[in-house]
């Protein structure tokens, strides 16, 4: 088998983690940058393995032998599905791998804004808009912080005929804070590209927005007016549109602001790998063994003191002690230039469910929520 698939050749992100060797027993593998994949590499080129930073459009594709092309990301707008389908180009993305990172990204972000106000959680409501793989686990996670939450999702509402899903507009007029979790659309029903313009954020009841969806569904110098004129007190942006080019006068205005990176957990990237594999083998039947990617057990200790502190106080402790969001911000706030230096050299964190969480004089209801939380928790 291995004789007739060596003539194989896979173009591969070298930015892909857990991946090298892999292909190797059956494909000349050749490893680039994601943004520096030209039309050249692909001529002969069988599959291509890669991240968002490959455009996978005409311009690269045309012409070449690509046969299928598998993306280790969530997201898929970096990829020309019309072209791949006009040309019988196969594709796949790593749909949900990086889902329980965003999520906790959000929580983290949430916890710095109830530090902040002291907002009581269960007279807070919140507003997901997007209630796919990501959307789904913060809604989870509200729940269990006792927020209201409202849910807007317009191809499930329509699709699922589901009456829980309310439209945006209920979401504007009645979230205390917005977060968006759409896929990127430029055209058709359910366009996404500037979702969030003048008009939007004028009609916004929230003061609080959070992005970790795409840059481009917000419309950078309306949310720029909106926090200018105070309809906006508290922004999370994690995504930029003309990435890695972003606008500095919105990233001063922004409250917590991190280079893309909501979704990078070691877990979440490892998943990612798992999947563009996976999709590889059974496209091409390899037959790849041992898909398993097993990660290292975090040796550091997490002691938390629950005494005489509320639930909240606990939770933020907590994910403070395992994800610092601040720290993120402010690397990028005065390395503005470094974008996309600061995402390629990210050093993965770790999620929750890593850690073993020391808790000393915790009672049960913070017993309770830490566990729905999914932290590792050992009652000292």
């Amino acid at each position: 088998m291995h004789d007739i698939f060596i003539l194989m050749k896979i173009v591969v992100d070298n930015k892909i983690p857990f991946i090298k060797g892999v292909f190797e027993p059956f494909a000349n593998v050749v490893y680039k940058a994601g943004d520096e994949i030209l039309h050249v590499d692909l001529v002969d080129a069988d599959a291509l393995v890669i991240r968002t930073r490959t455009i996978c459009n005409a311009k690269l594709l045309e012409n070449t032998g690509v046969k299928f092309i598998a993306s280790a990301t969530i997201g898929f707008d970096h990829i020309d599905a019309d072209f791949c389908r006009r040309n019988n180009i196969a594709w796949a993305n790593a749909a949900g791998c990086n889902s329980s990172a965003v999520a906790q990204y959000v929580l983290a972000a949430l916890l710095q804004i109830f530090s902040k106000y002291g907002m009581p959680l269960n007279k807070t409501t919140i507003g997901i808009v997007g209630v796919g793989n990501v959307g789904k686990k913060v809604e989870n996670i509200c729940r269990i912080l006792g927020m209201k939450v409202l849910l807007c999702d317009a191809p499930r509402k329509k699709n699922e005929k589901n009456a829980s899903f309310v439209n945006i507009d209920e979401i504007a007029a009645n979230a205390d804070i917005i977060t968006l979790h759409v896929p990127l659309n430029n055209s058709g029903e359910y366009k996404t590209s500037h979702l969030f313009d003048a008009k939007m954020f004028e009609m916004l009841k929230a003061k609080i927005f959070i992005n970790t969806s795409r840059g481009e569904v917000v419309e950078t110098d309306a949310l720029k007016l909106a926090i200018a004129n105070k309809k906006i007190d508290f922004a999370v942006i994690d995504v930029w549109e003309n990435e890695p080019n972003i606008d500095k006068n919105l990233l001063a205005l922004v409250n917590i602001a991190t280079p893309h990176i909501a979704g990078y957990s070691l877990e979440g990237k490892a998943a990612g790998t798992a999947m563009a594999i996976h999709a590889v083998d059974q496209f091409f039947n390899l037959e790849i063994n041992n898909r398993q990617i097993n990660l290292p057990e975090v040796e550091q200790k997490i002691i938390i003191n629950c005494a005489d502190k509320s639930v909240v106080n606990v939770l933020n402790d907590t994910v403070k002690s395992v994800y610092d969001i601040i720290y993120d911000s402010n690397l990028l706030k005065v390395n503005a230039d470094d974008f996309e230096k600061l995402r390629s050299e990210y050093s993965l964190r770790r999620e929750f469910a890593a850690y073993k969480i020391f808790a000393e004089n915790v009672t049960e209801a913070q017993k309770k929520i830490l566990k729905l939380l999914n932290f590792n928790l050992i009652r000292s």
